[in-house]
């Protein structure tokens, strides 16, 4: 079963159980799976519902930012729900030791050193970190590594 078509028939069981925050939420993921494919003219993959669902959970972490500076924790927890709700979608994510270690294996690897090479380890380490990684963190750690 694709993403897609789980979350139709979680919005169905949603919809059944009168879970509000769970039915705004999975509509919100379809709408925005329905314009990229208005965009791209085609169905989208699996893959393509991942990254639409990264950039869901970034819009989702810098409201929460926003709203607690702001001292609005109301809507604060409401975002937080529904980044639960799209996360429980997504692979499990890395955390920064198997981030590091990958890198460092990709830089031994390919024998990189310096800063100049940041591109280099970053255009190596994103396709095997698709979506069970957030890019900057990502970013960050190379750049330690490499001392940039």
């Amino acid at each position: 079963m694709s993403l897609k078509e789980k979350l139709s028939e979680d919005l169905k069981q949603a919809m059944k159980a009168r879970d509000e925050t769970k039915i705004r939420t999975i509509r919100l993921l379809i709408a925005a799976i329905k314009n990229f494919e208005v965009e791209k003219l085609g169905q989208a993959t699996d893959d393509d519902v991942l990254q639409i669902m990264s950039k869901e959970v970034k819009k989702r972490l810098e409201s929460i930012e926003m709203y607690r500076q702001a001292k609005r924790e109301d809507l604060a927890i409401e975002e937080e729900n529904e980044l639960k709700i799209i996360k429980s979608y997504m692979p499990e994510q890395m955390s920064e030791d198997q981030i590091r270690e990958l890198a460092k294996k990709l830089i031994q690897q390919y024998n990189l050193s310096s800063p100049k090479d940041i591109g280099t380890v970053m255009k190596l380490i994103m396709p095997q970190v698709k979506g069970k990684a957030d890019g900057k963190l990502v970013n960050k750690i190379v750049q330690e590594l490499l001392g940039g």
